[in-house]
């Protein structure tokens, strides 16, 4: 929610940018909706940064353990349970980054690193214990009807049994909702194989943004008229997609995962563009703008300064997420 560079210009200068930027925005919608429609989908390795770099490796590996897991579904439900926090502990005594209760480790938990030991607060445990419990659960319910991917996840949600009962998900709203926020946030942890299909908002977004060039930032604005319509950087963010009916979290590192990573090469105006000191970490990421087009942002960069039009291309630049709808449902909406 933080931290940018300098003032772009004059105003001047940025009168005559607006005007560029309205003028790129609907030339690259057509040539976007010509070239991309149709396409779209994403793969199942891991998208660069999506996972901490410490859990990278592991999330790889055994999230390929069974045909009903896949590394970026395993990253999603991680992320789902804990935020990939090893010391998250829930009201319900869930612990450790996959939140095993302690009856469930005591049975399924395994010594994933071979020290001999079966830690839950050890990632290096937890995480092939989680993908190996998943793969357990789908060789229990391989018979039930449906998708099996769906039966395993409910299956970790609300227990083998009551998959079984039901045929397939379970009518308990808190299974179906886990269900969906994992098979949704999937694409949003899976490295792109194809360009990625341009969102119908973003043109609303950048307008919404672009009146509010000129206002001075403030940390945790939400541009509310207590806080003299004023943002930070997320703030600014939200409040844009918000314009157009789409509701995302509160902070930047969540945002992220709204929906799937678009390359540097194949940004849109729209996409949300997140900068971080750590470079491998997307739940480091400490700043978002909202791409223009021509290697250019509209932010909220710092106290002090006002929203403006900034480069992208800084050594601090980590990468791109272009909202879904859907992906942005996914996600928890509150700080």
């Amino acid at each position: 929610m933080t931290v940018r560079k300098v003032w772009i210009g004059a105003t001047a200068a940025v009168a005559a940018a607006v005007g560029f930027v309205m003028v790129l925005v609907a030339g690259v919608y057509i040539v976007a909706g010509t070239m991309l429609g149709g396409l779209g989908g994403v793969g199942k390795a891991l998208a660069e940064g999506a996972v901490p770099a410490a859990y990278q490796t592991l999330v790889q590996k055994w999230g390929n353990l069974c045909p009903a897991l896949n590394p970026a579904l395993l990253a999603a439900q991680l992320y789902q349970e804990s935020g990939f926090n090893p010391r998250a502990k829930s009201p319900a005594k869930a612990e450790g980054i996959a939140q095993f209760i302690p009856g469930t480790w005591a049975t399924h938990g395994i010594d994933g690193d071979g020290d001999g030991d079966r830690d839950v607060w050890d990632p290096n445990d937890a995480i092939p214990s989680a993908a190996s419990y998943d793969c357990e659960l789908a060789s229990y319910v391989q018979d039930v009807p449906g998708d099996r991917t769906k039966n395993m996840l409910a299956a970790y949600n609300a227990g083998a049994y009551a998959v079984i009962k039901y045929g397939g998900v379970p009518p308990y709203k808190e299974t179906r909702n886990y269900v969906r926020i994992i098979t949704t946030l999937e694409d949003s942890f899976a490295a792109p194989v194809n360009r990625v299909d341009p969102s119908k908002q973003a043109a609303g977004a950048i307008y919404f943004a672009q009146k509010k060039l000129g206002t001075p930032y403030l940390w945790g604005g939400n541009g509310t008229p207590d806080q003299d319509g004023r943002f930070d950087c997320s703030g600014l963010t939200k409040a844009a997609y918000d314009s157009v009916g789409i509701d995302l979290p509160r902070v930047a590192n969540d945002q992220y995962n709204a929906g799937p990573h678009p390359r540097r090469e194949e940004l849109l105006p729209g996409d949300l563009v997140f900068f971080s000191d750590d470079l491998t970490d997307s739940r480091a990421i400490r700043h978002v703008g909202i791409y223009v087009g021509g290697g250019y942002m509209i932010d909220a960069p710092r106290p002090g300064a006002v929203i403006r039009f900034d480069p992208i291309d800084t050594p601090d630049w980590f990468g791109a997420t272009r909202v879904t709808e859907d992906g942005a449902k996914a996600l928890p909406t509150t700080v």
